[in-house]
């Protein structure tokens, strides 16, 4: 059982990791509050899971020049940085397809136990 708590722990800060590279691929210029708010966890994870990055290699981390707040950063990707994101983004799309399978099958299966025909849908 204590496996399938690490692997989920685990699972869900790859999931963590790749969602803070996507966003940060998108728009480098995101402060960490803004991180924080668009995953839905805390400003600490965010913090953590960015040093975490920057000791690995993925992320550089620099400071605006031209802003007269020198607490706003840049968080650049590098080469290695892209490349995990690479592999993270595949194992996180395989991990979704085969949650999306399950329960299109578990939907499947209480819509035939209901009485439904393939494609009905319940009334609300």
């Amino acid at each position: 059982m204590s496996r399938k708590v690490s692997s989920k722990a685990q699972q869900k800060a790859e999931d963590v990791r790749f969602q803070v590279l996507r966003l940060l691929q998108q728009d480098p210029s995101s402060s960490q509050r803004e991180i924080a708010t668009a995953l839905g966890i805390s400003l600490g994870g965010v913090n953590y899971c960015l040093n975490a990055l920057v000791e690995k290699g993925h992320i550089k981390i620099r400071n605006f020049k031209s802003s007269n707040d020198k607490r706003k950063y840049v968080y650049l990707l590098t080469p290695k940085g892209i490349a995990e994101k690479t592999t993270l983004t595949g194992r996180f799309l395989q991990r979704k397809m085969r949650e999306y399978e399950a329960l299109k099958a578990e939907i499947e299966a209480v819509q035939k136990e209901a009485g439904f025909s393939a494609g009905q849908n319940p009334a609300p």
